[in-house]
């Protein structure tokens, strides 16, 4: 046992991984143990595409490297490894971009259907925000329904995709000096497919080899991401399913019950699981359970699906990435029910070890050996139907080789920009103006995003808790999505309790407001929620003009996707410093390693960095945030003075 407490540092999945190995099963952390990874592929000085390859550049052989040398590291073709470091990154958030703007593109699909009447079992249930999407893209209100008005949003969402000239629309939500700098640099995008196809085209054989113009083209399509295809579905996606709000729930692998049917819920979109949601309340399907033998259903999430239904519906979390094998390794899962993104193809496998039902649902993402019942909106309901039906029938056919850890831990999620906004100020007076103030009293001493993935090549959630925990100790309020904020909601700094681990300042606002000092905002796609929520700090005004002026920063400290990469671009791209963890894609490059490093600060206002132990992680953040605050002229503690009525004539006077 003492072997495995290095590959996590939860119990619940220590536990299962044990399990495993008695059961014979396979799992991603023996897998990573086994296959090393390749140590120039790992810092981007691969390349493989074109079949004169792979051409495989090492690393210069010393720091004094020679011109000769350096002409001497080249692919057959003649790429430096410049070249192919930074072709090899910008694929990646070409990717990434390509994920989740097709989650958008979905999710704006349905919109659509929605509005036309085409989809039965949904409705367009937040009407504030609706009216507001059509405001911010110019659509027509009058006294016109919103049906009408929602046929004309979806039109013009699917239009963002296509577009082949003027920008994105939603660039036009950033700060107007942010706005303008990307037109300067000429990285506003244009159309969100275009921005990736065009990616795709320039790292193609023998087109870009100018490592700068490739690394700003992957400034452009990653914004056609963060302000493009993400926003699009976070806003469409609140509007079709309501927009979050505080909501109390549990969290790992004790979640799962003994003796209901247990469907797990996995991926990324939620626009079938929330008919599941639904169907599972049905009472016939909760009649047909109990006569298969259980009391009921029990809907339990792993992924950002997961922390969909979390947000909206207070369903319980099974698990972030690194569980989702370990879930079925319980032996009572009877179906996990999977879109797309960050699925393991070694789930058909190890199911067939249990009795659980291994179920796709997207024509983009089938798995040899999984049963596929394809996700049809307009017919959600008979999907779900036929889902959770599968499940039930399932039941009976559990074995007795059942382990269901029993840790579990509470949590308060759902923390759009808009509840934080409403929590800070009420019904009357909602406003980012008391975040701002406590900020400039140096209550808080800045705003960190922690987020992304989890890594096998790293302990388990461990980088992730270690890092928010030194955050929050030094008043630094943190904002999560993603596997990220799973693992501190397991770690218990998801609750208002969580304040006793913070500094002084940020404990005294939490307790005052009722917030836990680390704010989950939803799914990898709702990062464009952080966007906006440090728009509204720009906006609200006494902290800069832009972005970059904010005493804030980013991380994702167990990075593993492509997804990733994207995310930490358009973050950078927005003026925001951000920190990675575990390993970095181009340190087979020292141009391209600096310029990313270094260089791009003096463009965007914000910059990478890379540094795999999370406490010197947490204090390059904690630095950054200094340094902001010093050139805003905050960096000083202020003494309270309370006025009295002379004083405030003589501040009238003035």
């Amino acid at each position: 046992m003492a072997e495995e407490k290095a590959k996590s540092i939860d119990n619940a999945s220590l536990k299962m991984i044990e399990k495993a190995a008695k059961d014979g099963v396979n799992t991603a952390f023996d897998r990573a143990e086994a296959m090393k990874p390749c140590p120039i592929g790992m810092v981007g000085s691969c390349c493989k595409n074109c079949s004169m390859g792979p051409c495989r550049v090492p690393l210069p052989k010393s720091l004094e490297e020679t011109p000769e040398d350096k002409r001497k590291r080249r692919g057959v073709c003649g790429a430096t490894a410049e070249t192919i470091a930074a072709r090899n990154f910008i694929r990646m958030i070409a990717g990434g971009a390509a994920a989740h703007s097709d989650h958008g593109r979905g999710v704006a699909e349905l919109f659509l259907a929605v509005a036309k009447g085409e989809a039965s079992g949904y409705e367009l249930k937040d009407e504030q925000k609706l009216l507001q999407v059509a405001l911010d893209w110019g659509i027509e209100i009058g006294d016109r329904s919103n049906n009408e008005i929602a046929v004309d949003i979806g039109e013009k969402a699917l239009s963002e995709f296509g577009k082949q000239e003027g920008e994105i629309d939603f660039l036009r939500r950033a700060p107007l000096k942010r706005q303008e700098l990307w037109r300067q640099q000429g990285v506003a995008p244009r159309g969100i497919d275009r921005e990736i196809v065009e990616i795709m085209h320039r790292t193609h054989m023998g087109v870009d080899q100018d490592y700068k113009n490739l690394l700003q083209q992957g400034v452009r399509a990653s914004l056609a991401d963060g302000w493009g295809g993400s926003m699009i579905a976070t806003e469409l996606q609140d509007i079709l399913f309501g927009t979050p709000a505080p909501v109390l729930s549990k969290v790992n692998l004790g979640v799962i019950k003994k003796d209901e049917v247990n469907i797990i819920i996995h991926g990324h979109e939620p626009l079938l699981s929330e008919m599941i949601v639904a169907v599972s309340q049905d009472p016939e399907m909760i009649e047909l359970a109990k006569s298969s033998g259980a009391k009921g259903i029990n809907l339990a999430g792993i992924c950002c699906t997961a922390n969909e239904i979390l947000i909206r519906h207070g369903v319980p979390l099974a698990g972030n990435f690194l569980q989702q094998e370990l879930a079925l390794v319980t032996g009572a899962v009877d179906a996990m029910v999977v879109d797309v993104q960050c699925i393991m193809q070694s789930l058909p496998d190890i199911a067939q070890c249990y009795h659980t039902k291994i179920i796709t649902t997207s024509p983009k993402a089938k798995i040899p050996g999984a049963v596929h019942v394809e996700f049809d909106e307009h017919n959600a309901v008979e999907s779900a139907r036929a889902i959770v039906k599968t499940a039930i029938e399932a039941f009976p056919k559990r074995g007795s080789n059942i382990d269901i850890p029993k840790e579990t831990t509470d949590l308060v999620a759902g923390f759009s920009h808009e509840t934080i906004n409403y929590l800070l100020g009420g019904i009357f007076r909602a406003s980012y103006r008391p975040l701002n103030d406590n900020i400039i009293n140096g209550r808080i001493r800045g705003v960190a995003g922690v987020v992304g993935c989890n890594n096998p090549r790293v302990t388990h959630d461990d980088i992730h808790v270690t890092m928010i925990k030194e955050l929050i100790k030094n008043d630094v309020l943190v904002v999560q999505t993603g596997c990220s904020a799973m693992a501190a909601a397991k770690a218990g700094l998801l609750t208002p309790e969580a304040a006793k681990y913070a500094g002084k300042g940020l404990a005294e606002v939490c307790e005052t407001v009722g917030i836990p000092p680390v704010l989950h905002m939803g799914s990898c796609v709702d990062n464009s929620r952080i966007l906006m929520a440090v728009t509204a700090m720009v906006k609200e005004g006494g902290l800069g003009d832009d972005i970059s002026d904010l005493p804030v920063a980013g991380a994702a400290p167990e990075w593993m996707s492509e997804k990733a990469i994207s995310i930490g671009q358009y973050v950078v791209a927005s003026g925001i410093y951000t920190v990675f963890g575990v390993n970095w894609p181009t340190l087979g490059s020292k141009e391209v390693t600096d310029f990313l490093f270094k260089d791009m600060e003096d463009m965007y206002g914000g910059m990478w960095a890379f540094e795999p132990d999370p406490i010197r992680a947490a204090h390059l953040m904690i630095a950054h945030i200094d340094k902001k605050r010093k050139a805003l002229g905050i960096d000083k503690a202020r003494e309270r003075v309370l006025y009295d009525m002379d004083m405030r004539r003589e501040l009238d006077a003035v």
